[in-house]
């Protein structure tokens, strides 16, 4: 509460120059990495900077944030996460051991899961690090521009933005289930050969 809000953002971020981003960039990407939704830290970067800054910062912060809950999890939680989802993470090392970057960005543009959860069991598992985070980046950008375009305030009005945001949020999800269908049938195609 009061950290990391509207409020927090006018205080020590907007019209505070390149500090302010680095600010932001710094404090977005922490935040990420501690489970706080990255669509707050979208709107807020559009609230801060406008659209396109604050799509790109957002976006670079969440991708920082991504990969250092990615590291901690493999490099320092290991054990911890094993235990607390080991289900979790057999699926995970059967999903994402074919192919890391594809499915990474499957998983992102489905707008169902935890994107902290995720980078925790994504780092316990084989997944290999730079496919993952560059297949989450990916991933990232349909929500990231709904929500700086809706924290932005361009001069569009409400109700066009609202719809834009929609629009793009049932595009990517669309775009997510047809590439989950086709992976789905392409693994029953092979298995039916085998």
């Amino acid at each position: 509460g009061g950290i990391f809000d509207q409020e927090w953002i006018d205080i020590h971020v907007r019209g505070s120059g390149q500090t302010g981003e680095l600010i932001y960039l710094v404090g977005a990407a922490i935040f990420v990495a501690l489970g706080l939704p990255r669509q707050v830290v979208s709107f807020l970067g559009g609230y801060a900077f406008g659209f396109n800054l604050g799509a790109c910062l957002a976006l670079a912060a969440t991708a920082i944030g991504c990969a250092i809950s990615f590291s901690f999890s493999r490099f320092v939680g290991r054990g911890f996460i094993s235990k607390q989802f080991p289900r979790r993470i057999k699926n995970a090392d059967l999903f994402l051991k074919e192919n890391t970057f594809v499915m990474t960005l499957l998983v992102r543009l489905l707008p169902i899961g935890s994107n902290f959860i995720t980078n925790l069991v994504a780092g316990v598992s084989s997944a290999r690090a730079t496919p993952f985070v560059a297949g989450s980046i990916f991933g990232y950008i349909p929500q990231t521009i709904i929500f700086a375009l809706l924290g932005s305030g361009i001069s569009l009005e409400p109700e066009l933005r609202i719809t834009v945001g929609v629009l793009l949020f049932v595009l990517s999800a669309a775009l997510g289930i047809y590439l989950y269908r086709n992976h789905r049938q392409g693994r029953e195609l092979t298995g039916s050969m085998e």
